[in-house]
C-alpha cells in the first residue's frame, strides 16, 4: 500500500506544499522561513519515521501566524489523504517524551472527529523566530484537517525550547504508533461503526 500524498494549498496569505510518505525513514526537506519551526517539523519526520517535505512562502513581514497555521492545515490534509480509509491502522497512539527538565504527553486518535485539547504553559513568548502561541494554531490546523482527536499536555518544563521540542517529539511518536499497520487487522477499519 502506497501511503503518500502531495498537497498544495494557496491563499492570499500563503503558498504551501507538503509531501508525505507515512512509511518513510524520517527524511525531511523543510523551508518555511521560520528556522525553529523547521526544526520542529524535522522532529515530526525523524521521530515519526515520516518522510516530509514542507515548503512555505507566507506573509512573514506581518508575522508567522498564517504560515504556521497553514502548514498545520496542509500537513493535516496530506496525512488524511495518505492514510486513506484507515483500514488496518492501529488508530490510537500515545507517547511521553522528556528533554532534560521538560516532559510532554501526546495522545492521538484517528477518529474522524477533529478535536484539540492542549494544556501548555510556555515559559517564554518566543523561541527563536517562533511565537509560542502559534504552536496551538499549528496543531489546531492539523487536527481539523487530519480529522483526529489530539490531546497535548506539557507536564513539566522551565525552558520553552525544551517544552516545545518534547511536544513535537511526543506528537511524532504518537503519530507513528497510530499510523502503524497492524497485521492482525489487515483490511479492517478499527471501529465498531465500520467507518472512521
Amino acid at each position: 500500500m502506497n501511503r503518500t500524498a502531495d498537497v498544495q494549498r494557496v491563499t492570499q496569505e500563503t503558498e504551501i506544499r507538503v509531501v508525505v510518505d507515512l512509511d518513510g525513514s524520517g527524511r525531511s526537506e523543510l523551508s518555511t522561513g521560520i528556522g525553529f519551526f523547521d526544526h520542529m517539523l524535522d522532529q515530526i519526520a525523524r521521530h515519526g519515521l515520516i518522510d516530509l517535505r514542507a515548503e512555505a512562502v507566507g506573509d512573514l513581514h506581518i508575522d508567522g501566524h498564517h504560515t504556521v497555521e497553514d502548514v498545520g492545515i496542509t500537513l493535516g490534509m496530506a496525512v488524511a489523504q495518505a492514510v486513506g480509509d484507515k483500514k488496518g491502522i492501529a488508530r490510537y497512539g500515545h507517547a511521553y517524551v522528556p528533554l532534560d527538565e521538560a516532559l510532554s504527553r501526546v495522545v492521538v486518535d484517528f477518529s474522524g472527529r477533529p478535536g484539540l485539547h492542549m494544556a501548555v504553559d510556555f515559559s517564554a513568548g518566543m523561541i527563536g523566530g517562533l511565537d509560542t502561541q502559534l504552536v496551538y494554531e499549528f496543531f489546531q490546523g492539523f487536527a481539523n484537517h487530519a480529522q483526529v482527536t489530539l490531546h497535548i499536555d506539557n507536564l513539566k518544563g522551565d525552558n520553552a525550547h525544551h517544552q516545545c521540542e518534547t511536544i513535537f517529539k511526543a506528537f511524532a511518536r504518537a503519530l507513528r504508533m497510530a499510523l502503524a499497520l497492524d497485521p492482525r487487522s489487515a483490511g479492517v477499519i478499527p471501529s465498531t461503526k465500520g467507518t472512521l
